[in-house]
């Protein structure tokens, strides 16, 4: 009998514990396993099949050459376990699924930015905070979210502060909301890395959310085997 891919999810050690139960069920109905990470805890990515950069404080400023705002919370130990942790799995080509935060780690891990207030930049008036899906994110044409989760508009949540903002090295945007805010990011080749900005793991009874989760297990089990992570993904979806 095949063994489950092994996802390492990385997590605050404030909030953590309230939301890996979340993504280990994601996983569980994916077809994967998860094994948490942190700060303080083992991490060797040799000994997993897939990352999951999860959600939590911003990510720091310095680590992208902007300086601190007056409202920042940060969380530097963590900062460093993750960009090392996105830039190990690159070089391993480990796959990578960044969730909120996770995806702005990633986005600085391969060399982009990111807009420290993305709220005053986009409008405050426009502003969603809630775990609740009351938010319209328009999902690009041809790219792997698109055949992941469908192209047609789909509805999330949100809860951070910051986002994307010049993009990192092979990435490209793969969805914006309504006024323009990239919200999901991807690597359109091996090994599969996408982003979005959203949490998913909150949605666990949207389908399209579901997806995320059984394509990161697709290509583990890709990964696992040595074979093309981006074909397995396409070939599941």
């Amino acid at each position: 009998m095949t063994t489950k891919p092994v996802i390492a999810v990385t997590t605050s050690q404030r909030s953590g514990w309230r939301i890996f139960p979340l993504v280990w069920f994601n996983l569980w109905l994916a077809g994967g396993g998860a094994v948490r990470w942190g700060v303080g805890r083992p991490a060797n990515l040799e000994e997993v099949d897939g990352l999951i950069i999860g959600g939590g404080d911003d990510v720091g400023p310095e680590l992208y050459g902007g300086t601190i705002g007056l409202s920042a919370e940060l969380d530097r130990d963590r900062d460093d376990l993750e960009r090392g942790l996105a830039t190990e799995a690159l070089d391993q080509g480990v796959p990578v699924l960044g969730i909120c935060r996770g995806a702005q780690m990633m986005n600085v891990a391969f060399g982009g930015s990111l807009d420290q207030n993305a709220w005053q930049t986009f409008g405050k008036a426009k502003k969603i905070k809630t775990i609740l899906p009351k938010r319209d994110v328009d999902v690009l044409e041809d790219t792997l979210l698109a055949r992941i989760c469908g192209p047609e508009r789909m509805r999330v949540n949100a809860l951070h502060t910051q986002a994307v903002d010049s993009l990192g090295r092979g990435l490209r945007v793969a969805a914006r909301d309504t006024w323009g805010m990239i919200q999901a990011i991807e690597r359109p080749t091996d090994p599969f890395a996408v982003g979005v900005q959203w949490h998913p793991e909150h949605l666990f009874y949207a389908r399209r959310q579901r997806l995320l989760f059984k394509a990161l297990v697709a290509a583990a089990r890709a990964y696992r085997a040595s074979r093309a992570q981006v074909d397995a993904v396409l070939k599941d979806a």
